[in-house]
């Protein structure tokens, strides 16, 4: 194998920038020669030494009426992106998750250069909707990596070639309790108090949405627990509207603009491991909480044109990972129509109010997690081992 390579990679959210970080950091570490980036992606994967041609937070939008204001601008980075990749002629190119724009941007590529090699990282789910996207994806992509065990013969089937590399927040690092208890410190919790961590997702529109639900859920819990905590880690880029929307009540926001990525990280994980409760979007984050054992209820809404199209192609009863993975419904989840403040509230409240409700969640989020991979290599050197296979024997 040549020993230098080129990758031109495209992470599309923060989900994406933490796997990207993860995959470039083990291509670094199993290739014996130089190792090149270039693309577009978060702090993590600049921290890796990524070249983004363009802020990653552009990219982070989901669903058919939310990119339709945006169409344009997307477009013309699809086009940009595209240009970049055929100037660039990398070894190959790496797409994770955002199919929308990762999508348009292989298969346009494929067009001008035939024989470029493309890796998509986070199998689409056609076990949960969609079934025929493995079989469109299958023009344009060459290999796959997957996160779920489940999901190689899906891909397989279609032609392309597919690793199960496990996923990664199974080895991320984890606070310690010391952490937890400084953190509980640093934030002014009185003791014997418990803290609710709301996680109203990274996108605007997610915040946009969830965030005034999840604000009511918090003033009708405040008269139970006038004590109560409430913490709200975010993404820079959504800090304001966040102060925005829970403007007048007691909240700590987690502001990562002054901090390193390192940093932003840490506090965030202290804030996962110290909580007695989360109440967070639904998506990747999910698995986040398992990790760092904190129990957890599910929610997410989205524009009803969206949530009208999406209703009829789903084909499994939860979206929660960890439901899914072990077949439970151990998370509570409240999507669509039946995110409500008044279903969350009585959810959240049981799990505050039931020690014994919240040791069984967690019994089931470890299971999940050995399902995943805990204890093997680290997922990020899976698969960028998975990659350097590919490389060499394509």
């Amino acid at each position: 194998m040549n020993s230098t390579l080129t990758f031109f990679i495209i992470a599309g959210e923060s989900s994406g920038d933490r796997l990207g970080a993860a995959l470039m950091q083990g291509l670094k570490s199993e290739h014996g020669g130089t190792v090149n980036f270039i693309g577009v992606g978060g702090p993590l994967m600049i921290d890796q030494g990524l070249k983004s041609i363009f802020p990653m937070d552009e990219l982070s939008v989901m669903g058919i009426a939310e990119v339709l204001p945006k169409i344009r601008q997307l477009l013309r980075r699809i086009k940009e992106t595209a240009v970049a990749i055929e100037r660039a002629n990398p070894t190959a190119l790496i797409t994770i998750d955002s199919p929308d724009f990762c999508f348009r941007v292989a298969k346009r590529v494929k067009i001008q250069m035939p024989a470029l090699r493309v890796i998509h990282y986070v199998a689409p789910s056609v076990w949960a909707w969609r079934p025929k996207r493995a079989a469109k994806m299958a023009r344009f992509v060459n290999h796959v990596l997957a996160l779920l065990p489940f999901e190689p013969p899906y891909m397989e089937a279609e032609g392309m070639t597919c690793d199960f590399v496990g996923h990664p927040i199974t080895t991320e690092r984890q606070a310690t309790d010391a952490q937890a208890i400084t953190f509980r410190s640093e934030i002014g919790m009185a003791s014997g108090a418990q803290l609710l961590t709301l996680l109203p997702g990274s996108r605007t529109s997610e915040v946009t949405r969830l965030g005034p639900v999840f604000r009511e859920v918090v003033e009708r819990l405040r008269q139970d627990y006038p004590n109560l905590k409430i913490a709200i880690p975010s993404v820079g880029a959504r800090v304001e509207l966040i102060k925005e929307i829970f403007n007048g009540l007691d909240v700590t926001i987690l502001d990562p603009r002054e901090m390193s990525s390192k940093e932003s990280e840490d506090r965030k994980r202290a804030c996962y491991k110290a909580s007695d409760v989360a109440l967070a979007a639904s998506g990747t984050v999910s698995l986040e909480l398992a990790a760092a054992e904190t129990p957890m209820v599910i929610a997410y809404k989205m524009h009803w044109l969206t949530a009208f199209i999406k209703r009829r192609m789903v084909r499994v009863s939860t979206a929660t990972l960890v439901n899914l993975l072990t077949d439970t419904n151990a998370v509570p989840e409240f999507l669509l129509e039946e995110c409500t403040a008044d279903n969350i509230y009585y959810s959240v409240k049981s799990l505050l109010d039931n020690a014994e409700a919240r040791e069984a969640q967690l019994a089931v989020s470890l299971r999940a997690m050995d399902m995943l991979g805990k204890g093997d290599d680290a997922s990020g050197n899976r698969a960028a081992k998975s990659v350097l296979n590919f490389i060499e024997q394509s």
